[in-house]
């Protein structure tokens, strides 16, 4: 799990200051990230599907920069 941002405020912060600090330390714990993961529900067959097409789409990349490379030589 990940700790939840928070920052301290001083008596000359400003607000902008203070909200960009929190806005940083909330994209550095993920917290964003995470809750758009969390959305929706994903079956196990759905995981599987993706990671199937994330493994495809490298390789496919891989292929295309060794070809690349080797029209080079």
């Amino acid at each position: 799990m990940f700790s939840m941002p928070g920052i301290m405020l001083g008596q000359d912060d400003n607000f902008d200051s203070a909200y960009r600090r929190f806005k940083k330390q909330a994209d550095r714990n993920l917290v964003v990230t995470e809750a758009r993961a969390r959305r929706f529900h994903e079956t196990k067959t759905e995981i599987r599907k993706k990671e199937k097409i994330a493994a495809r789409k490298k390789m496919l990349k891989r292929l295309y920069m060794m070809r690349r490379y080797e029209s080079r030589l």
